[in-house]
């Protein structure tokens, strides 16, 4: 099995770490190879913005900064002490928290009496494609992220929030969930792309020369698209229930803007449909193409022996050991003075023969078929294929 294989079965691994069976709710599953936990805190307002790194979750505070907005976020969700601390202090649920720990969410979002929980799924391309579970959690004075491991696609956000009159800043929490929300989803669009330029060189080489290595890239596309469908497919239902909630925690002017990223969830879904389809028509006509090539070879060493198999039948009679001293009727011919080149010639004629046949009725070449009224038509493999100024002929 190739590296690349390895590695996506040691992702998948270590995202089915799940409670033991019959665990009491709200039980987290310790995995030992999960990233510890970074906790970096932002808080901005109009006037003031400040960023900080905080190793020990006791010295998080969550004094707020007045007219701002907060934004902890978590990189690591191996240390389950550490998201239970800041569960706690920011008043999350004992199932939230499990949730957050345990990374095999699928997106989905639950609505609690002083915050909104939602689970979306970030995707990384980084030689392997694979998506990382992104818990964020919606508060009236605060946005809470936790991530598995370090890397994502929020520093356009961040360098916003540093920007002089930030619209993140200005507009409170349920704008900033919206922004993180949105470059989750925007981060999709990259990675389709490299997929749409991948399938049209491999289109090109299957209709050029197809190898073996085309069929396999396109069951890794495939493989990727099945990761992304998963990861995006769901999400539709989360941003429908905020569209539609009429919780005071997400205010009408920022549910215009995730009526956007609705319409790029539909976007995204659209494409790798889109994909998926040409990726199934590609394997199909590469597996047309080799079974088309598989016939063509076939077919020649067909009419090769049944050329040959008449000339077989001829030297094989005179290659028979008759005596014509004994009786006048054992091969004549072999006491002919033309018998060797007749036999040849009529070797020749047998196969010209069997070849003019073969050509007659269109198995190989073309042939010259007429219609009633005198125009020629040339047909190959017994389909006419006639064009008179662009119009057929009956």
């Amino acid at each position: 099995m190739s590296r690349t294989g390895h590695k996506r079965r040691k992702i998948a691994r270590r995202r089915m770490k799940r409670p033991p069976p019959g665990a009491k709710p709200g039980t987290i599953a310790i995995d030992p190879a999960a990233t510890p936990s970074l906790i970096r805190v932002m808080a901005c307002s109009p006037t003031a913005c400040s960023d900080v790194e905080i190793k020990n979750p006791a010295e998080l505070s969550l004094d707020a900064v007045k007219g701002g907005t907060r934004w902890i976020n978590i990189d690591g969700v191996g240390s389950s002490a550490t998201i239970s601390t800041v569960g706690s202090m920011i008043g999350l649920h004992m199932l939230t928290v499990a949730d957050i720990c345990n990374v095999y969410q699928r997106p989905k979002v639950e609505e609690y009496d002083d915050y909104i929980y939602l689970v979306i799924r970030m995707p990384h391309a980084d030689g392997v494609l694979s998506t990382e579970q992104v818990s964020i959690c919606l508060r009236a004075d605060l946005v809470a992220t936790f991530q598995e491991r370090p890397g994502d696609c929020f520093d356009p956000i961040r360098a916003r929030i540093h920007e002089s009159n930030s619209r993140i800043c200005a507009r409170g929490p349920d704008y900033l969930a919206y922004a993180l929300i949105d470059a989750v989803i925007d981060s999709y669009f990259p990675i389709l792309e490299g997929i749409g330029d991948r399938l049209e060189l491999l289109e090109e080489r299957v209709f050029a020369a197809a190898d073996e290595h085309v069929l396999s890239e396109l069951h890794s596309i495939r493989r990727d698209l099945v990761t992304l469908r998963r990861a995006v497919w769901p999400l539709r239902d989360p941003l429908n229930l905020l569209l539609r909630s009429e919780t005071k925690l997400v205010s009408a002017e920022t549910r215009i803007f995730l009526r956007d990223c609705y319409d790029h969830v539909v976007q995204i879904i659209d494409l790798i449909e889109t994909h998926r389809e040409i990726c199934g028509s590609l394997m199909e006509v590469y597996l047309s193409q080799l079974s088309q090539r598989t016939n063509e070879v076939m077919k020649v060493l067909a009419i090769i022996g049944t050329v040959f198999m008449p000339l077989t039948f001829v030297v094989g009679v005179y290659g028979m050991n008759f005596d014509t001293s004994v009786s006048p009727w054992n091969m004549p011919e072999l006491e002919w003075r033309w018998g060797y080149p007749a036999i040849w010639a009529v070797m020749i004629a047998v196969a010209m023969g069997t070849l003019w046949i073969f050509r007659r009725f269109g198995w190989i070449g073309r042939r010259r078929r007429e219609n009633s009224n005198g125009i020629v038509h040339h047909a190959a493999n017994g389909a006419d294929r006639s064009n008179t100024n662009g119009h057929g002929s009956a």
